[in-house]
């Protein structure tokens, strides 16, 4: 065949494709998903433990259409978890205000450390997932105090563990999800390899999801798009949080990895989504390869008015990045 006949019947082919995809034939499988935003609830901490009721109530007039709780671990006969609220009064609240609830951060630090174990506090918490009628109870951290001495070791259990606790959640319709932040990004000298790529390997598609922190995973010199195309399907929730400008230095690889948390956290700044250094529009650009279902605005520290950062992260996102 000649080389000009067979780059007609090239060029045909692609034309047809097209026509069929006219969004873009090689862009299948990596299409904007997202269509409704959330935000983490811990963005707004101070003030919902001032006035959990005004505080709801301002998220869902800004326009945001679901929340992701936090919750500080209590004793089980501790009923009031939420800012005075049992999780029947948070759920009741949220109604009221026409927001929903798929996911939620419950601290396991016991249950994750080695030695220890103890799945006491994540069946307490399983419980309060499943009454606010959550999708995910996600780990939001490693256990602290370890942050800084985490070993190949300690991530292989950590990921057992995960895998033990998918398969007690499946029991309430639940999954469990991990959270990360940027030391899972570091090198671990002994496998030559982070202990997120270790927990991603580790665990089990079917019972352990992952919920992306863009902000720590760019922080940490990681391109979240080269991480979906390596682990397609696996990052069934983001966190959407903008890095400040002025501070885009990366916080593990090479020397950094040997900074303790005290030195690194105190220069780490963030900003409203949408007017920092993070390219958003590549990011949800590959959402369906991510696999992502649900994305939250978060941000970490505030430096003007809350309520009108959350707006300014909204109006950003509604207008620039959701799905119409």
């Amino acid at each position: 065949m000649s080389s000009r006949r067979q780059f007609m019947q090239q060029a045909g082919l692609i034309a047809a494709g097209v026509m069929i995809n006219p969004t873009g034939i090689f862009s299948k499988g990596r299409e904007n998903t997202i269509s409704k935003i959330g935000i983490q609830l811990y963005t707004l901490r101070d003030q919902l433990a001032k006035d959990v009721k005004t505080t709801i109530e301002k998220v869902a007039q800004t326009g945001y259409s679901h929340v992701e709780t936090f919750y500080g671990y209590k004793a089980p006969d501790q009923k009031e978890q939420f800012w005075g609220l049992d999780p029947k009064g948070l759920k009741a609240l949220l109604k009221d205000n026409n927001l929903a609830t798929y996911s939620g951060h419950y601290q396991l630090n016991d249950y994750l450390t080695r030695g220890n174990g103890k799945d006491e506090a994540l069946k307490v918490q399983l419980g309060i997932a499943s009454e606010l009628g959550q999708k995910y109870l996600v780990v939001p951290v490693p256990p602290i105090g370890m942050w800084d001495k985490l070993t190949a070791d300690d991530y292989k259990y950590i990921a057992e563990q995960l895998n033990k606790a998918g398969e007690l959640a499946r029991q309430s319709d639940l999954k469990i999800g991990y959270h990360n932040h940027y030391w899972e990004f570091r090198q671990l000298p002994d496998v030559q390899t982070s202990g997120y790529e270790i927990m991603l390997k580790g665990t089990d598609p079917s019972l352990v999801s992952f919920e992306l922190d863009l902000f720590w995973a760019i922080k940490a010199n990681v391109d979240p798009v080269t991480l979906f195309k390596k682990y397609p399907g696996r990052f069934s929730m983001w966190h959407v949080k903008d890095i400040d400008k002025s501070a885009t230095e990366k916080i593990a690889g090479g020397d950094a990895d040997h900074k303790t948390a005290m030195e690194i956290l105190p220069h780490v700044k963030f900003a409203e989504v949408g007017t920092g250094a993070v390219d958003f529009r590549n990011i949800f650009a590959n959402a369906s390869l991510a696999g992502v279902k649900y994305a939250f605005v978060e941000q970490d520290k505030i430096s003007i008015d809350p309520f009108e950062s959350i707006k300014k992260s909204y109006g950003y996102v509604k207008n620039n990045l959701l799905k119409a």
